[in-house]
C-alpha cells in the first residue's frame, strides 16, 4: 500500500505533459539506458486507458536525476523525476532506480495489491516474452540450455582459475599445486564467459517475469 503522503509528493513532483507523440524505441535506445513499459488499465466508465512508462536516466529527455515520462494513447502526459510516482487512473505508477538498474516499475492501484509493469514489445524482454509466448516448448528448451550453458561456463572458468591460484606460495605449501584437467584457448573461455553472462540474464529474466512467462501476463 502506498501511503498519501508519498502519493502526494510524488504528486507534487509530477508535471503535466505537452501532447508529443512518443518516441519510437530502438534496438540501441536499450544500451542508452532507456526502458519502456505498457500499462493498460479500465476506466470507471469501462473504457480502457494504454498507458506507456518511458524510464529515462541519460540524454536529454532524463534530466539530471532520471526522469519518467508517462504517454497516454502515445502522446506525452505527464512527467517526473526518479524516484516517481506517478497518478494514472485508478492509482499510481512507481518507478525508482538501484545501483544496478531499475529496483522497482510497479502500478499500485487504490486499495489493492501492486503488480509489475509489462515490457514493451519492442524492448529486448518484451521480445524474449513474446517469444515465450508464440513458442512455448521451444522456450522452455532456450531456458534449459541457459542453465546448462551457465553451469559449464561457470565450471570450466573455475577450474582453469584454481590454476595460478594454486601457485600462490601460501596456498602451494598448504593445498599443493592443482593443474586444470580442462584448458581452452582464450577465445574459447571468452565464449562461454560470454554465454554464461547470457544464461544468467535468461535465468533472472524467467524469475523476475515468471508471472508473464507462465502465461499469467497480459
Amino acid at each position: 500500500m502506498l501511503s498519501d503522503r508519498r502519493r502526494r509528493k510524488g504528486a507534487n513532483r509530477t508535471r503535466a505533459g505537452d501532447g508529443r507523440p512518443i518516441e519510437p524505441f530502438r534496438w540501441w535506445h536499450q544500451l542508452a539506458g532507456r526502458r519502456l513499459f505498457a500499462l493498460r488499465l479500465v476506466k470507471a466508465d469501462g473504457s480502457r486507458a494504454n498507458y506507456l512508462v518511458d524510464v529515462r536516466v541519460s540524454g536529454k529527455q532524463a534530466g539530471d536525476l532520471g526522469k519518467v515520462h508517462l504517454y497516454l494513447d502515445e502522446r506525452h502526459h505527464a512527467e517526473s523525476p526518479l524516484p516517481a510516482v506517478v497518478p494514472v487512473e485508478g492509482g499510481v505508477v512507481e518507478v525508482s532506480l538501484s545501483s544496478v538498474g531499475i529496483r522497482r516499475a510497479h502500478f499500485q492501484p487504490d486499495g489493492g495489491v501492486a503488480r509489475q509493469l509489462t515490457p514493451h514489445p519492442r524492448t529486448a524482454i518484451g521480445r524474449r516474452l513474446r517469444f515465450d509466448r508464440d513458442h512455448p516448448v521451444l522456450s522452455r528448451w532456450v531456458g534449459v540450455i541457459a542453465v546448462g550453458m551457465l553451469i559449464v561456463g561457470l565450471g570450466v572458468n573455475v577450474l582453469q582459475l584454481l590454476e595460478p591460484l594454486s601457485q600462490i606460495p601460501p596456498l602451494a605449501q598448504r593445498f599443493g599445486h592443482f593443474e586444470s584437467p580442462v584448458q581452452l584457448p582464450l577465445w574459447l573461455n571468452i565464449t562461454l564467459g560470454f554465454a554464461a553472462g547470457l544464461a544468467s540474464t535468461e535465468r533472472a529474466l524467467r524469475l523476475k517475469y515468471h508471472w508473464l512467462l507462465d502465461g499469467a501476463g497480459a
